[in-house]
């Protein structure tokens, strides 16, 4: 018996329905359940053929739990590895170099010292940095958001240079982002599930949170076909195997804003009935797609285009 299994937090509608509709399918071999973990040894099996990572990333207890599971041949989706790993600012480095619009961003340092830091532990960060430069590059109106933050957490919108000085003095420790304001005429927050299937949903996020799904728009048929390539480009260079894009539209040019979230949101409340019906259907099918493949003692892992081809370059070296 193969068992897929999916690991949560405090949402409840996806999980569930995506353990009921996998189980209603019947098929011989396979059960979905929620994982159930009373106790983590180290090299030895999680008894789940799949997993599908809800929350690990709030719970480090957790993620270490998927990457032993992982070392195990349990396919974790998604790779605890490069979720570990990778953070937004990498993300938008990488799409500048396959062809994938961004905003112009810029890294910044944590406005307060690191915990057990001191000015001495960065002898290399030039005083004061070349603000001139970053806003020019950047302009205003801008967003500054943390680097590796996931929702709409700590994220200001800046009107001029005396705002970012303001707000970012409210940043602690925080690792920030600075983005280009990309006015959009559309906007839209896709899904992708294995690197091939999406879901291309109008999204307004300056309505109310419950209200963001709907808009008065909609893509062209080249507009969607678009969108796809650009969705599926990012997310098998990356190599999620659930995450969302969300993509603005200005000057008709589709720029990836945001995708970097491989816990994306998924509850029926928030999306809607057509989208979560969506999403819990092409997901249970994709796990099971999974857990056919799945072979104990190997690596089940899903590894992006960019990882795949850097190990294939050491190899010939």
């Amino acid at each position: 018996m193969k068992k897929i299994g999916i690991l949560f937090g405090q949402e409840r509608s996806f999980p569930m329905a995506f353990v009921e509709r996998i189980n209603s399918k019947g098929i011989d071999g396979i059960v979905a359940e929620p994982v159930r973990i009373d106790k983590v040894m180290q090299g030895e099996s999680s008894g789940y053929s799949v997993i599908v990572d809800r929350i690990s990333q709030d719970v480090p207890f957790y993620r270490a739990f998927l990457k032993n599971a992982a070392l195990c041949g349990t396919a974790v989706i998604n790779n605890p590895f490069w979720w570990s790993a990778d953070e937004k600012f990498f993300n938008n480095c990488l799409a500048t170099k396959i062809g994938c619009p961004v905003p112009k961003t810029v890294i910044l340092p944590s406005r307060d010292l690191p915990a057990d830091t001191s000015d001495q532990s960065f002898s290399n960060l030039a005083y004061p940095m070349d603000w001139e430069g970053i806003f020019s590059y950047v302009g205003f109106p801008a967003y500054m958001k943390p680097f590796a933050g996931g929702g709409w957490k700590n994220v200001y919108k800046l009107h001029n240079i005396e705002d970012f000085f303001e707000k970012h003095g409210e940043t602690g420790q925080l690792v920030m982002l600075l983005q280009e304001e990309i006015e959009f005429d559309e906007y839209y927050r896709c899904y992708c599930i294995g690197g091939k299937h999406v879901r291309i949903m109008p999204y307004e996020p300056r309505n109310p949170h419950h209200l963001r799904y709907q808009a008065d728009f909609g893509p062209s048929a080249e507009r969607l076909k678009q969108m796809e390539e650009i969705v599926l480009r990012l997310n098998q260079y990356l190599g999620y195997d659930f995450n969302t894009v969300e993509l603005a539209i200005r000057h008709n040019v589709p720029y990836a804003i945001d995708f970097c979230n491989p816990a994306p949101d998924a509850e029926k409340t928030s999306v809607g009935e057509d989208n979560f019906n969506w999403v819990v259907e092409t997901m249970a099918n994709y796990a099971i797609e999974r857990a056919v493949d799945q072979k104990d003692g190997r690596d089940n892992l899903t590894w992006g285009e960019y990882v795949k081809r850097s190990s294939a370059k050491k190899k010939l070296i």
